[in-house]
């Protein structure tokens, strides 16, 4: 639930992201946050599934990560992975502001290998990271989704082109059902076959 702090926060991050991003040189030092409608959509979709366990690939400075905290319940938990040392330090300091590192546990480190260290299963997968390796984790990722999990993709209408194999290979599978939700940069949304 949103609170006032961390809806004045989520409204700083937003701002600052913005700003950031204008005045960033190249895409690495650029936060790319999602948009405020994308996190309402995610704060909805985890509430609505009653989900518990989230995995966020790419956690850039936490936007996204607090946004979907802000909808989960008291021993819901996000384990979310960064590997950009200044974004995950930013991150952090985020979620420490936020009074939610309790249910945050940051991951600094490549998203390859570390799900390969993962044991825990999740009910969701957000992913907004690098989209040139979603091809290559998604064998992982079905093995960590739980049977009734949600897989969110985000800019799928932003970068339609650098997603479509991943989109094809989802839409094609018999264990997926899917959708594409015209929200901030387009939500591809996989439901898996419980």
């Amino acid at each position: 639930m949103l609170n006032n702090h961390l809806t004045q926060l989520l409204t700083d991050l937003a701002k600052l992201g913005e700003e950031n991003d204008a005045n960033a040189l190249d895409k690495q030092s650029k936060y790319l946050n999602i948009t405020q409608d994308t996190g309402e959509f995610l704060a909805f979709l985890i509430k609505a599934s009653s989900t518990r366990r989230i995995l966020e690939l790419g956690t850039s400075n936490g936007y996204s990560t607090l946004w979907m905290a802000s909808a989960l319940p008291f021993d819901g938990h996000i384990t979310t992975i960064e590997g950009h040392e200044h974004k995950h330090q930013q991150a952090r300091n985020n979620i420490d502001k936020a009074n939610l590192n309790v249910q945050i546990h940051c991951v600094h480190g490549d998203i390859t290998t570390t799900l390969k260290q993962l044991e825990t299963s999740y009910d969701l997968v957000f992913f907004d990271a690098d989209r040139a390796i979603y091809m290559e984790i998604i064998a992982d990722i079905e093995q960590l989704l739980i049977p009734g999990g949600i897989i969110v993709c985000d800019n799928a209408t932003s970068h339609p082109q650098e997603l479509k194999d991943f989109m094809h290979y989802l839409n094609q599978s018999p264990s997926y059902t899917t959708a594409l939700i015209p929200v901030g940069k387009g939500e591809f949304v996989a439901y898996k076959a419980a």
